[in-house]
């Protein structure tokens, strides 16, 4: 036993930290295989994405509007306001990448008329979030990786006229909504650029993900 644990630790330790993520990039691009079911900056970003979450199926449900990336791209290199449904997203997209840009990250839902307005009117709070955001003109970018009712709202507020970001990420997670609300968003918005990951899956280390791959590609 104390030869295997030996032996085990060699094999951990044989990978420096800086080889983890490109070799974690070559395995994903050699277990997908080709034709990869993305190309160029898509790929990129899927890629990211998947290494997330080591889930090789994600790129199966990924939806790219063909603006989604260079929408973004543009968005983040002319210093885009990001706003996301929760902390845990906010948090998961570092300032090393924003600051280079001149970009920000923020979520509402530390303001407290976002909690005011949710007891008010029966809202989630992130639901009431978004209303407070697009009523005060929205965001470059919108990243959604955890409440539904958070981008059914903003799908409304858009078929309601409201300005568009100019770009969403869709990538709420769970088994009430979040499937519904993605086909919601992509039936109801089509012209609006978006990353969507359809069905259940998803969740903020993922939206963010997205995001962070796209701010790679706007440092290049």
């Amino acid at each position: 036993m104390l030869q295997d644990c030996r032996t085990l630790r060699e094999l951990l330790t044989a990978v420096t930290p800086e080889d983890i993520e490109p070799l974690s990039m070559a395995r994903i691009d050699a277990e997908v295989g080709d034709p990869k079911p993305f190309a160029g900056p898509e790929w990129v970003v899927a890629r990211r994405v998947v290494h997330a979450c080591a889930d090789l199926d994600i790129v199966n449900a990924l939806a790219f509007h063909p603006r989604a990336v260079a929408e973004g791209v543009a968005a983040l290199r002319a210093g885009a306001r990001i706003v996301t449904d929760t902390h845990m997203a906010r948090m998961g997209i570092p300032m090393r990448r924003l600051q280079p840009l001149g970009a920000t990250v923020e979520c509402l839902l530390g303001d407290a008329r976002v909690a005011q307005r949710a007891r008010r009117e029966g809202l989630t709070q992130t639901a009431a979030a978004m209303d407070l955001l697009m009523e005060d003109g929205g965001a470059d970018i919108i990243v959604i990786g955890n409440a539904p009712t958070a981008l059914v709202r903003l799908t409304e507020h858009l078929l309601a006229g409201a300005r568009p970001p100019r770009l969403v990420v869709a990538m709420p997670v769970g088994f009430v909504n979040a499937s519904e609300s993605k086909e919601f968003f992509l039936a109801c918005c089509p012209t609006v650029p978006s990353i969507v990951l359809r069905g259940r899956k998803g969740g903020s280390p993922l939206a963010a993900s997205a995001v962070n791959a796209l701010a790679t590609l706007a440092l290049a």
